[in-house]
């Protein structure tokens, strides 16, 4: 993932009205943008990949009854 991925949506409001913040960005912390609509500032960060196991859903719920 590059350092330059953007987020599209604004993860409190939902809004798109995001903007780079002016605070200085410091290497594996976390890019941090400013939603202009609901006026709040955070950080993103990419974690890593999930390995392929892992299921948030189980597989005994997903079918329903009948």
């Amino acid at each position: 993932m590059s350092e330059r991925a953007a987020p599209f949506y604004c993860p409190y409001c939902g809004d798109e009205d995001l903007r780079p913040s002016e605070e200085g960005s410091v290497r594996g912390a976390g890019a941090a943008w400013e939603c202009r609509s609901c006026s709040r500032a955070f950080r993103l960060k990419f974690l890593g990949l999930l390995s392929q196991g892992v299921s948030t859903v189980p597989s005994s719920s997903a079918g329903g009854a009948s």
